[in-house]
């Protein structure tokens, strides 16, 4: 029983992983691309600006 739940967190926190690196490098480019595009570079600029801050000041 206690390797079952210890395989579910496994996975769970393996899906975790995927699933932040599909966003970061998949979902976010291109919603800031769609942006860009489609015109709204004001809203683009500022999103770019605070993600990049954040991951400067809490980079790993």
């Amino acid at each position: 029983m206690w390797i079952g739940w210890k395989l579910i967190v496994l996975a769970i926190k393996a899906a975790w992983g995927i699933t932040k690196i599909l966003f970061y490098l998949v979902f976010f480019p291109i919603v800031l691309i769609l942006l860009v595009v489609g015109g709204l570079i004001y809203v683009a600029l500022p999103i770019l600006i605070i993600i990049g801050l954040i991951g400067l000041l809490c980079g790993e």
